[in-house]
């Protein structure tokens, strides 16, 4: 099965060469999303739980382009410049996911783009 590339226009589009997201072999691969605005294409300004809420809504939105919703996520990576904000963002995260949530890896970084607090890239299966 070819790959195909995954388009929404209530997300943020990507500033670099990467897509959305890539469908291939029954799986869902969305690219890491930090916290932008897609109708402003500028990055939120709030503190880690406005920014968390942000980015598990344009990973909400990429994965509606494919007719899919986060219950299909089998998969996440949480990014957080800082890991004290870990509590912060959970909660956040547990209010999207509030049934069989994803695997998940979480990691502190030393930085991410645009200065944001977190990103998050996901993996869904069809």
């Amino acid at each position: 099965m070819p790959k195909q590339v995954v388009r929404s226009d209530s997300a943020p589009q990507p500033v670099g060469p990467y897509s959305q997201a890539i469908e291939a072999g029954g799986f869902i691969y969305v690219a890491g999303q930090i916290p932008i605005d897609p109708e402003t294409g500028m990055m939120i300004d709030g503190d880690v739980e406005a920014q968390t809420r942000r980015v598990l809504k344009n990973i909400r939105s990429i994965l509606m382009a494919c007719g899919l919703g986060l219950d299909a996520v089998v998969k996440t990576t949480v990014l957080l410049k800082d890991l004290s904000d870990f509590g912060l963002a959970n909660a956040i995260y547990a209010s999207f996911f509030e049934d069989d949530p994803p695997a998940r890896t979480t990691v502190q970084v030393a930085a991410l783009p645009k200065g944001a607090k977190v990103e998050i890239d996901a993996i869904a299966v069809r």
